[in-house]
């Protein structure tokens, strides 16, 4: 029997992530783990209205969506607790610079390069709706036909609302295997 546990956000959990901006000459940084895809060319960044990092994006219209590693755990906690109105983050990680201008973050194994193309705004909070220009992934992360593999890429997952990282499990099988099961 279910039980209803009221109106609760429950899609979680969802991949971790660094999203990145260019103020001015430097890098700003911040933690994001309400990211969505609302179609094959295009992903939502969810951010608080009052995140530093939301008028740098406003202003530029350029973003990085960088996936998260377990090693990369210790600055990303940083990027999400310590506002950059309030302290540089740029040198948090190592950077460079994509072809559309957004910062690249090195460590991380898969990063997207984006252009917001409209903004969705709800009660507190400013979501950037992007157009993927360019994806960057570790080589040693594409399998054989040059695609991400996300068992060796392993992002980690923030489960809300008990505020913990998870890694990605293993491959139960393959999708639209399981029909033939039904029968």
């Amino acid at each position: 029997m279910k039980k209803n546990v009221g109106s609760l956000l429950a899609l979680y959990p969802m991949p971790v992530t660094v999203i990145g901006a260019m103020n001015e000459n430097a890098p700003t940084w911040t933690l994001v783990a309400h990211v969505g895809i609302i179609g094959h060319d295009r992903v939502l960044i969810s951010l608080a209205a009052p995140h530093f990092i939301n008028r740098v994006i406003k202003k530029t219209k350029k973003l990085s969506v960088n996936l998260v590693s377990r090693e990369m755990l210790p600055q990303t906690d940083i990027a999400g607790s310590v506002s950059g109105a309030k302290e540089d983050k740029s040198g948090l990680f190592a950077y460079e610079t994509g072809e559309n201008g957004a910062p690249v973050i090195k460590e991380a194994p898969l990063t997207m390069e984006c252009t917001v193309a409209d903004i969705y705004n709800t009660e507190g909070f400013e979501s950037f709706i992007c157009t993927i220009d360019a994806t960057y992934v570790e080589e040693t992360c594409l399998d054989e036909k040059g695609k991400p593999d996300y068992r060796v890429l392993k992002p980690v997952l923030f489960q809300f609302p008990t505020y913990e990282y998870l890694e990605t499990g293993d491959v139960i099988g393959k999708c639209l295997s399981f029909k033939e099961e039904s029968k």
